[in-house]
């Protein structure tokens, strides 16, 4: 059988928000699969905020993605043709597939040292789509960088900023699993109420119409022990500001930065760090690949158990809508865990 595929690939580095003529979005046929190889449909394809500075050049915890290269990403599908004994049709994956409609994984789908690893998932556990959100990279960035970067302890109290997308949601709720006081800080009401209603936040911020500085000290009369930045910017400076003795910050992103055409806007109030003996530290989930079974065993039993809850799923639809659905991280304007159904 023939399987056409349309892939987007980056065109040149953009500068400021990404625009179309940064990426070339081709169509093509694919070739018939040679022995050990894998072909997979995707259902679902991640899209995360890192993705901005994947298409920067320069050193990072990551190379750059290249130009005329098919765009980086998570992605979830289902295996369609195999000549690989270790998968068969229908078998559900996922792995780093790219943004494209299919992907031809080689001998390296069942190396986890390989970046063309592909990992079986049980959609009678979870959906497929939970796999890049709870169970996947965004859960497993949570649950490290709190518990191991954080190390939050019962009594503390904890602050996350994004508290509604799916690394910061996951986040608030492993803290109050912990014990601890948890106050988040989102992007609009609807946002507030989730985190609150929903999710069991103590309270949460909403900082396009509260004064965060005076908001975050009636919310944490006591100070900040730990706090898992996600934005960056301005809200990072107030955070620091608030730290208790020996507090953990957490960098996990620095989503209000990505996009600047002007210098990253630094920490002023880091002295914080020196009067309070606290500690800054980033968490890169990679780091981390060796536990990442054992992580995502506890997160699905707490899931079983009705601990967690997968954070709400924003999907977008088209290939072709790639870049637009991407921007929504940047607006505020997505909900949740954003995904693109190709």
């Amino acid at each position: 059988m023939t399987f056409t595929n349309t892939r987007v690939k980056l065109a040149s580095r953009p500068v400021g928000l990404p625009q179309p003529a940064n990426l070339d979005i081709e169509t093509i046929e694919m070739p018939p699969l040679t022995e050990g190889q894998v072909l997979v449909k995707l259902n679902f394809i991640s899209l995360d905020p890192a993705m901005r500075g994947w298409m920067n050049e320069g050193k990072s915890y990551i190379r750059p993605i290249q130009l005329g290269e098919v765009f980086r990403a998570g992605s979830a599908g289902q295996v369609v043709e195999s000549q690989n004994p270790a998968f068969a049709v229908g078998d559900y994956v996922t792995g780093n597939l790219g943004v494209q409609q299919y992907a031809v994984v080689g001998a390296g789908a069942t190396d986890p040292s390989s970046p063309e690893y592909l990992l079986k998932v049980d959609t009678s556990i979870a959906p497929l789509e939970a796999y890049l959100a709870t169970l996947g990279m965004p859960g497993l960035t949570a649950y490290f960088g709190l518990l191991d970067t954080g190390q939050p302890k019962e009594g503390e109290t904890v602050v996350v900023s994004g508290a509604a997308g799916a690394v910061g949601s996951v986040v608030g709720q492993i803290a109050k699993l912990k014990g601890c006081h948890v106050v988040g800080i989102a992007g609009d009401q609807a946002k507030v109420d989730y985190c609150v209603n929903e999710l069991g936040f103590d309270a949460c911020i909403n900082y396009k119409t509260e004064d965060v500085n005076k908001a975050l000290r009636a919310a944490c009369p006591k100070g900040i022990d730990v706090y898992f930045d996600n934005v960056g910017g301005e809200i990072l400076d107030v955070a620091l500001a608030q730290l208790r003795f020996k507090a953990r910050v957490v960098i996990c992103g620095a989503i209000s930065q990505y996009n600047n055409t002007t210098p990253v806007k630094g920490p002023s109030n880091y002295l914080s760090l020196l009067v309070n003996r606290a500690r800054m530290e980033g968490i890169i989930v990679f780091d981390n690949a060796a536990n990442y079974g054992t992580a995502a065993r506890e997160m699905a039993g707490w899931i079983h158990e009705g601990k967690l809850r997968s954070p709400k799923v924003h999907v977008e639809h088209g290939i072709e809508n790639f870049l637009p659905a991407l921007l929504k991280l940047f607006s505020g304007e997505n909900f949740g865990k954003l995904v693109l159904a190709p």
